[in-house]
Parts: structure tokens; C-alpha cells; sequence
């Protein structure tokens, strides 16, 4: 690879489907350099939600290559959902004093959280011990890792502000957009909490003076800072799964159904709140990458830079070929998740926690359990989802190769 060419890893939002790119990133890790002869080099590391915590054990685990993507699907695996989350009679009990309209009690000084409807002491505590923080540091210092961008949504502007750790100086102009600033930070584990916060279920947590929430509400697959911040190639993960243009009539049939359920039509805000625009992200970087060779054909190898010295002094951000690959589901993970707790292959403790979550399942279309792949936490599911993720990863072999191959970029 030369060495101008930089390499992005984007880690989509999306709860406990994170496992995905826990799958994703092993196949990366662990076979394909097998097939390319050289280990899989990337510089850049961008995350949102879960994809935000995905993305923080990634760049504290630099300097162990080989182990990263076993040790990440391994911590997925050992996850149990009433550990993380609080599911007692009393939690229930608190949360549904929170619909009916009771004010949360305010935070006391010096804690970091406040509100939500569910307790996530046992999932905050996960993370601080998952991830060793201290090493996000090291690894930027010692060149391992060009920079970390960690995304989250302000809750008294709800702009985005994307959060940045780099060895390397980060423009001031980062954005022409009013609704996206940066601010530097020594990222920790309260960035990524804040970042994975998912509204109403989750409380939000204070970073200095401010609360910050999920920052898919505005950047659910951040690849826009992972532009900025010098790559050019880029993997693209993403945790939603593409329907096909013509319903299937029996998910129509469920979805009439289902449509009077509020949790059913809470799971369709929450990806609606979550909006995943990547497909069309990524077709606006193909027609720009398009105009460049067009442009270099008709006038000669020197339109690039005759052009981007134009564009700086209109708006002082030049442009570039980027080469994208794109991993998703190939299946609908909310059905994947209907399926799990129908089989009885969730294994919850509790009375209260195996009767929510049989609720949950039966709560929403048999095919389309949003709320529930959002908040399953559960080590046999997630299991299923890195290897739903290994799967999808190893069917695009050829894609991936020459994503991360050594050449330089055309």
C-alpha cells in the first residue's frame, strides 16, 4: 500500500447487533491474510453506538493484531442479559413509572447518567473492563493507529459531535455542516457509552457540561469523518439487512397485524431515529470517483489537481477517489431474533427477564422484532450474529482482497 493511501474501518450503531461486526471483523482479522500473504493494515477507526464500543477495543488492541477478532467474538459471546441490563420486578416497575409520565430522579453530583427507562449499571461496567482504555492512547503514540472517532448526538442542540483521538492534528474547518462539530478527546469509556446511548432506553451520560445520546440519531454510519480524517479506502459495516423492493405478503400480512402494537412501532421509529443512508452514501462517492476518471481521460492526468485547486478556494476541501466496500446482514436480524427466544435458545435468568423478553418476541411482527435485536444481549444470539457476520464477510473474499491489498490506489 502506499503511503498516502489510508484505510477506514466504519462501525455502524445498532444495540446488541453489534455481534455482526464482531464476525466481520474476525474473518478481516483472522483469514484474510491468509489469502492477501500480509497482515490487514487500517489507520482509521470510526464508530457510532455499538459500533462506537466495537471500534474502541479495535484501537486499544492494535498492537495484537492476530487476537483482536477472537477475543472481540469471544466477549460477545460471554454476554447474559440480565447481567448487563436491570430486569427486575422493581426495574420493570421504575420503567413503566417513566412512561406514565414520572420525572426521573435528578443525577446525584458527580454521576454521569440520567434518565432512561432501563438500568445499564451491568452494561457500563462491561464496557469499562472490556476495553483497556489506557492502550487507545499508547497505540496513537506509537503509530499504530492514525486516529479514533467516536460520534454522539448533543441532547440540548441534538447536533452530532463527533469525537476525535489522533496522532496527527485535525483540521479546524471539519465541516461545512451547521449540524456536525468535532471537539478533540482523550476518548474514553464514557464517549463510548454516550455514543451508544439509545434514546428513551438508555440513560444519557454527561460528558463535561452536557448530556449526549446516541449519535445514530444523525450519523448512524459515519463515514464522513473517517473522509476528513485522510482515508481512502474504506470498509463500511452495516447492522440493518435491505429488504427486497417487493414485500413478501406474508411480511405485509404480519406487519397489519402487528401495526397496533406500540412496541412494534416503537422498533420502526428506533430505525427510523436510526436512519441508515449508506447505500446512498456510498453512490454519491462512486459518481464523484466516476467525474475524476472522466475528467482525467478528457483533459489528462493534471485535471485532479487543477480542479481541487479550484474547490480549495471555494470552499477549501479538495476531493479524491475513494474505493468502498460495503458488508451487511444478508438476513433480517429482528427475524433472526424472533426466531431465537420462539426456539427457546435465549438463555435468560429470571422470571421477570424470560417474561419480558417473551414479550418482547411477542409483541412485534413474528419476522421483524426491532426492540428485540436492538436490546438482546444474549451470548447465544450474539453468537449467531458473528457468525452471521463471518459468513457475509467470507462471501465477499474477492471485494475485501482487494480492498486491503498492498497496491496503490489508481
Amino acid at each position: 500500500m502506499s503511503r498516502s493511501s489510508r484505510t477506514a474501518i466504519v462501525l455502524s450503531g445498532g444495540g446488541s447487533r453489534g455481534a455482526y461486526e464482531a464476525g466481520v471483523i474476525r474473518y478481516i482479522l483472522d483469514d484474510l491474510p491468509k489469502v492477501l500473504g500480509h497482515p490487514v493494515d487500517f489507520e482509521i477507526l470510526t464508530g457510532t453506538s455499538v459500533g462506537a464500543i466495537n471500534a474502541c477495543f479495535l484501537a486499544a488492541t492494535m498492537e495484537q493484531p492476530e487476537r483482536q477478532g477472537t477475543i472481540l467474538c469471544d466477549l460477545w459471546r460471554s454476554l447474559r442479559l440480565e447481567e448487563l441490563i436491570g430486569l427486575s420486578g422493581l426495574d420493570m416497575l421504575r420503567a413503566g413509572r417513566l412512561l406514565l409520565g414520572r420525572d426521573p430522579p435528578p443525577p446525584k453530583p458527580g454521576e454521569y447518567r440520567y434518565g432512561g427507562l432501563l438500568d445499564t449499571t451491568g452494561l457500563e461496567k462491561f464496557v469499562l473492563d472490556a476495553v483497556r482504555w489506557g492502550r487507545i492512547r499508547i497505540n496513537l503514540r506509537a503509530g499504530r493507529l492514525q486516529a479514533l472517532a467516536v460520534s454522539a448526538t448533543h441532547v440540548g442542540t441534538g447536533h452530532t459531535t463527533v469525537f476525535i483521538d489522533s496522532a496527527e492534528k485535525v483540521p479546524d474547518a471539519w465541516s461545512r455542516d451547521p449540524f456536525v462539530n468535532h471537539r478533540i478527546a482523550a476518548i474514553g469509556p464514557r464517549h463510548a457509552l454516550a455514543s451508544a446511548a439509545i434514546p428513551m432506553l438508555f440513560p444519557a451520560v454527561r460528558l463535561g457540561r452536557s448530556f449526549y445520546v446516541d449519535g445514530g440519531l444523525r450519523q448512524n454510519t459515519p463515514m464522513s469523518p473517517a473522509i476528513r480524517l485522510g482515508a481512502d479506502r474504506m470498509l463500511v459495516l452495516s447492522l440493518r439487512h435491505m429488504s427486497p423492493d417487493l414485500p413478501d405478503p406474508v411480511l405485509t400480512k404480519e406487519r397489519e397485524i402487528a401495526y397496533p402494537k406500540p412496541l412494534f412501532l416503537f422498533g420502526k421509529a428506533l430505525n427510523a431515529l436510526l436512519l441508515d443512508r449508506t447505500e446512498y452514501d456510498i453512490e454519491r462517492m462512486q459518481r464523484l470517483n466516476e467525474i475524476l476518471e472522466a475528467g482525467t481521460r478528457a483533459f489528462g492526468s493534471e485535471f485532479q489537481q487543477i480542479l481541487n485547486d479550484e474547490l480549495i478556494k471555494l470552499h477549501g476541501a479538495p476531493i479524491r477517489r475513494l474505493h468502498v466496500v460495503h458488508v451487511r446482514p444478508s438476513v433480517q436480524i429482528g427475524g433472526l431474533a424472533a426466531r431465537f427466544v420462539e426456539e427457546g435458545r435465549v438463555s435468560v435468568k429470571g422470571r421477570v427477564a424470560k417474561r419480558l423478553v417473551a414479550r418482547l418476541a411477542d409483541s412485534e411482527a413474528r419476522h421483524e422484532s426491532d426492540v428485540l435485536s436492538y436490546v438482546l444481549f444474549d451470548g447465544e444470539f450474539a453468537g449467531a450474529l458473528v457468525d452471521l457476520g463471518y459468513r457475509d464477510a467470507s462471501a465477499m473474499e474477492s471485494e475485501l482482497a482487494t480492498l486491503f491489498s498492498r497496491e496503490s490506489l489508481g
